[in-house]
Formats: structure tokens, C-alpha cells, sequence
């Protein structure tokens, strides 16, 4: 799986053989970085090729983005460093290659693990070894490549989506991947707001719950993410820190019901909505009352301005 790396030298760009690009990602963000940084100094580092996946021919283990960025310039040729690698041993080397920076995303991770595991035939503790990860951690990318849509991987590989999501809509029975997909991209969700939605979803068995989470899910954010106040004020005794504790709850919790009427009903409910909710509306303005009054109190009795 493994050989000996040879000295570098020039290659034709027409000779690389990238046959295994399709196990890596090329973010658009990251080709502008690369492109800017080979504009400014060049080509440092040759590209890693392997010599012993086929004969005579030379295939591209790592620098995928370095090949696509001296092609779209023209280059003729570019050095390259040899190694002796089978088709396995390319793979792991892809692995090893990116393991001291950015390194690769789960889902490229993934892709490779599964490659290793069904088209050479090794198993998961064979992999683990080679890739110097533990079985559990083999499990988990394997999983993952083998339970997220195709037309999924295929939208991240296009940049529709981000890859750090992959994870996350692996968690979901493929039938309701693609609509999550959809609310993702229409809402914009970082991967921890996705982690959220999704953990929101497994938790509800009733469809039309699942599907407002769906349809709506920043209403939802809004109503879970409440600022930590576990940490407690070293200044105040266990009543001031009782009282700050709720008063940071409230405030948060007023912001968010002001952003919300303010983004969905800025003119009123109408219809069902208001017949619905008016129990509710009238429950929050006593309670509002009633915690401004005491507030008021508060202020008063502690000579606060």
C-alpha cells in the first residue's frame, strides 16, 4: 500500500492522472485563497503523485487545487513528488497528507473510508490502522458516506451546500434529508443552528410539528437559544444571583418576542392566528404587568434610579 517517495521533477499537466479528485472538495472561498496566495509566491510544494495505482500512469494523491489553478492559468507542466503508492495506499496518503493543517472535512474523510472499505476490500479495523484512527471513528465516517442522499454529496461537491452540515443531515432518515437540505439553504443555517433543527426533529414522532420546525425554523432558534447564565455573579449573594439569573431570562426572552412580532405580524394577527393566540397574548400581558410592577418595587425599595 505504501512506498518509497522519489525525487521530484517536472510533469506535463496533461499527464496527471485525477481520477481521485472526486474524493475531495474544492470550496470556491478556498480556490480564491489558494489562487491569491500562487499569484503572490508561486507553486511552493510540488503536487504528490502516486506511480503505482496503474501502469504509467501518474495519479494525483494531493494538490487537486494546485493542478485546477495551473491549468486555468495555462501552465504547460508542474513539479511533482513520486511515490510508489497502489490505489490503496493513495488513499491513506491523501489522509496523512492533509493531517498537519486544515486537513480534510468528515465527508471527505468519509468518502475515503468508504472507498478503502468497499472498492479494496479492507476492513474497519484494517482502516483504522492505516489511517492511525480508532474503529469507532471509522464507523462514524463510514456511516456517514453510506447514509447521506448521493444527491446531497453531489450538492455539496457543488458548493450548494457547505460540508460541515453533512453530519448533520446524516443523523435523519433519508426521506426527510432533502427537506432539511431545503430549509438550510433558505434560511441560511450555520451547522450548529442545523444541529439544533435537526435534534428538534428526531425528538417530535407528529408530522405537522416537524413540518413548522421546517417551515419556520428561526422562530424556533429564537425561542431555544437563551443566553448561558449557569455562571453566577461573584459579587452578589445566592438572592441577587437568583434575582440576576431571572432578569437575564426575561430580558432575553422580551427581545426575542419583540423581534418576532416585529418579523411576522408587524400589523397584527388576523384570522385563526389571533383567535388562537389571544388566550396566550392576554396570559404574557398579565404576567408583563405583573413583573413590571414588581420591578418598579424593586427599584423603589433598593434606591435604584
Amino acid at each position: 500500500m505504501t512506498g518509497e517517495t522519489e525525487p521530484r521533477d517536472e510533469v506535463a499537466i496533461g499527464e496527471l492522472d485525477q481520477r481521485y479528485a472526486s474524493l475531495r472538495l474544492a470550496a470556491p472561498e478556498e480556490l480564491v485563497r489558494v489562487r491569491a496566495s500562487i499569484e503572490r509566491m508561486g507553486i511552493l510544494s510540488p503536487v504528490l503523485v502516486a506511480t503505482a495505482v496503474e501502469a504509467a500512469r501518474i495519479v494525483v494523491v494531493d494538490g487537486f487545487k494546485r493542478v485546477r489553478i495551473a491549468t486555468d492559468r495555462g501552465d504547460a507542466a508542474m513539479w511533482v513528488r513520486r511515490s510508489a503508492l497502489d490505489a490503496a495506499g493513495a488513499k491513506i496518503a491523501m489522509v496523512a497528507a492533509n493531517a498537519g493543517h486544515s486537513g480534510l472535512s468528515d465527508l471527505e474523510e468519509a468518502w475515503i473510508v468508504r472507498s478503502l472499505c468497499r472498492d479494496h476490500g479492507l476492513t474497519q479495523v484494517e482502516v483504522g490502522k492505516a489511517l492511525r484512527r480508532d474503529k469507532s471513528w471509522v464507523s462514524r465516517r463510514l456511516m456517514l458516506a453510506e447514509r447521506l442522499e448521493g444527491g446531497l454529496q453531489d450538492d455539496i461537491r457543488l458548493g450548494l451546500l457547505a460540508p460541515t452540515v453533512a453530519r448533520e443531515l446524516a443523523r435523519l432518515p433519508r426521506g426527510n434529508q432533502v427537506r432539511m437540505a431545503a430549509t438550510i439553504r433558505a434560511h441560511e443555517l450555520t451547522s450548529k443552528q442545523a444541529h439544533r433543527i435537526v435534534t428538534e426533529l428526531l425528538r417530535t414522532a407528529d408530522p405537522a410539528a416537524r413540518d413548522a420546525v421546517l417551515a419556520d425554523p428561526l422562530r424556533y432558534l429564537g425561542a431555544i437559544e437563551l443566553p448561558v447564565t449557569s455562571a453566577e455573579d461573584p459579587r452578589l449573594g445566592k438572592g441577587g444571583n437568583d434575582v440576576r439569573k431571572s432578569l437575564l431570562a426575561v430580558g432575553s426572552a422580551a427581545e426575542r418576542l419583540a423581534r418576532t412580532v416585529t418579523r411576522h405580524a408587524p400589523v397584527g394577527l388576523v384570522g385563526d392566528d389571533a383567535r388562537i393566540l389571544d388566550p396566550l397574548v392576554a396570559r404574557t400581558l398579565r404576567a408583563s404587568h405583573e413583573a413590571t410592577a414588581v420591578l418598579e418595587q424593586l427599584a423603589t425599595s433598593s434606591g435604584m434610579s
